[in-house]
């Protein structure tokens, strides 16, 4: 993945020399166009916040203030998702989608730098979600909110959920991380065969180099593995590329500035929190959960495999719970199938919210 996020940092600053800067404009004020919010009960509002010592960015965007409250996890670990938001505008007209730029990443990063490494922990992660979280309620004078917790987002969500049950309505996971041994190891697997079968000797060879031990990985074995996968998905191949770059480059929410501290928030925050997320067990924390609990997964995810996360489910329990496995979706089904994906919260979560 490193690979990916490097070529990205170049095209920012090649921008100026292929005369992109014009394209760049057009794209970024056609976006803001569409992402305006002209409904009468309307919110679309950006704060920086104090949250843990910490100017925090968090964007408010809904049709109707009074609507339940949708508050999304990133992953990455240092993924901002508030990129996205022209790919979930259909959900804000039934939610209003909270994103929050977490310590060292995207916008907050922008304001106040890169994270300290010895609080970018997901247990300081975690203080600094409930400060978010109880100004959103009190801001939108609502008791509870649906968690979405996305990819690595899981790894704080779901001991989130398990702290503060009276935070939510619901817990909803997407692109699940369950025991990230085997996530890695089975990934690892599939990623080779897809490439032997394919031929490509060069990613054969970075693959077998690193071996087949996830607890054998420093960060930059880790990241080969990451970037061979991503790039042999076969539903969404290279989708941090063609996904998350593109968004960025034309969103109204950043400058080249604010882009080129979008990268180095995603580059710095996985060397910061490596080791810990290589040891993530969702089992560890058990899985009993005291709000209703959904997982909303890519049917074919080869990043967070589906069958661990399906397993997972499977053994939790709670007051209510649900699954739907979105299909032609791989990891990022939230943003590849948005429509699906809403239809799903709809049909399952939005009957559970408590709105006050």
């Amino acid at each position: 993945m490193i690979e990916t996020v490097a070529a990205a940092t170049a095209a920012v600053v090649a921008l100026p020399v292929v005369g992109a800067l014009g394209y760049r404009a057009v794209r970024r004020s056609a976006t803001a166009k569409q992402l305006a919010i002209t409904t009468p009960n309307g919110i679309a509002e950006e704060h920086y916040l104090r949250v843990g010592g910490v100017e925090q960015w968090v964007q408010i965007r809904g049709e109707d203030r009074a609507n339940p409250v949708l508050f999304v996890l990133h992953g990455g670990p240092g993924s901002p998702y508030a990129v996205f938001t022209p790919l979930i505008r259909s959900w804000e007209k039934h939610f209003t989608v909270v994103q929050w730029d977490r310590r060292g990443v995207g916008k907050t990063r922008a304001r106040s730098g890169p994270a300290d490494p010895a609080a970018n922990t997901f247990a300081q992660l975690a203080d600094d979600a409930v400060e978010v979280i109880d100004f959103v309620r009190a801001h939108l004078d609502q008791n509870k909110v649906v968690l979405l917790a996305g990819s690595m987002g899981t790894m704080l969500g779901l001991p989130l959920a398990r702290r503060r049950p009276d935070l939510f309505s619901a817990l909803v996971c997407t692109d699940l991380y369950a025991d990230m041994y085997r996530n890695e190891q089975d990934g690892y697997r599939q990623a080779l065969e897809r490439v032997r079968a394919a031929g490509n000797t060069k990613a054969i060879a970075a693959l077998e180099k690193i071996g087949d031990d996830p607890n054998q990985w420093d960060l930059r074995a880790w990241q080969v593995k990451m970037d061979v996968t991503m790039k042999t998905d076969p539903v969404t191949p290279n989708g941090v590329a063609k996904l998350l770059f593109p968004l960025a480059m034309t969103s109204p929410l950043y400058s080249l500035a604010g882009v080129k501290h979008l990268l180095a928030g995603f580059m710095d925050t996985q060397k910061q929190m490596h080791d810990e997320v290589m040891r993530y067990d969702a089992y560890a924390g058990g899985t009993r959960f005291e709000v209703p609990f959904f997982l909303l997964q890519g049917a074919s995810d080869v990043l967070t495999l589906t069958e661990p996360a399906v397993e997972f489910f499977e053994r939790v329990e709670a007051p209510v719970k649900a699954m739907a496995l979105i299909e032609d979706a791989s990891h990022f089904a939230a943003f590849t199938q948005p429509d699906r994906f809403l239809t799903q919260l709809l049909k399952h979560v939005r009957p559970m919210v408590t709105v006050s």
